[in-house]
């Protein structure tokens, strides 16, 4: 079974190079799934430099914006696999409902990041989640926006619950809010 990290903060605070450092000092094979879609020029920029980044540090990326557990199911030869991040994973599963005239609820996202952890479970080595910490400003002022935020509260609480360790990331600076000790010592 895979240790399961994961690491959360506001947007900018730090988390994903966090992570990404994280994810390096454990040395062995290395994915990194972007779940970001590419919609315009200034993104598909910003993708390739990251991609590139990553790339001269010995990283192989995979772009899937839905399917995560297909992803962490499909090949087993990492030893660490970074996803960033749970947050536009939910995203797209929002858009990919609309898009086909369905809706999405609390209890659909729990079902698919339940699926989600059960590929974590199945793997070894260790699968690192960014996302954002989206529960803390004001409640959004719009019927979709506040349907995401809880969508996403969901996932997040979800992840934590099974996660050994939790970092919240805010200025750069992490801070542990859960660490189960494992027979490694991690």
């Amino acid at each position: 079974m895979a240790k399961i990290v994961l690491v959360t903060g506001g947007s900018r605070s730090g988390k994903s190079r966090y992570a990404l450092k994280l994810a390096e000092s454990l040395g062995g094979r290395r994915a990194f799934v972007a779940t970001c879609p590419v919609v315009d020029d200034e993104l598909r920029e910003r993708v390739g430099r990251h991609r590139r980044e990553r790339a001269s540090r010995q990283w192989e990326t995979i772009e899937e914006p839905v399917d995560l557990a297909g992803v962490l199911s499909a090949r087993g030869d990492w030893d660490v696999v970074l996803v960033d991040c749970l947050t536009l994973w939910v995203n797209n599963l929002m858009y990919e409902a609309e898009r086909r005239g369905e809706g999405i609820d609390e209890d659909a996202v729990a079902g698919l990041t339940s699926g989600v952890l059960a590929a974590c479970r199945r793997r070894r080595g260790v699968v690192v989640f960014v996302t954002n910490e989206v529960g803390m400003g004001v409640v959004p002022e719009n019927a979709s926006a506040r349907k995401y935020r809880d969508l996403v509260g969901r996932c997040n609480q979800a992840v934590a619950a099974e996660a050994d360790v939790v970092t919240l990331v805010t200025g750069g600076i992490p801070l542990a809010l859960k660490e189960k000790r494992g027979e490694e010592g991690t």
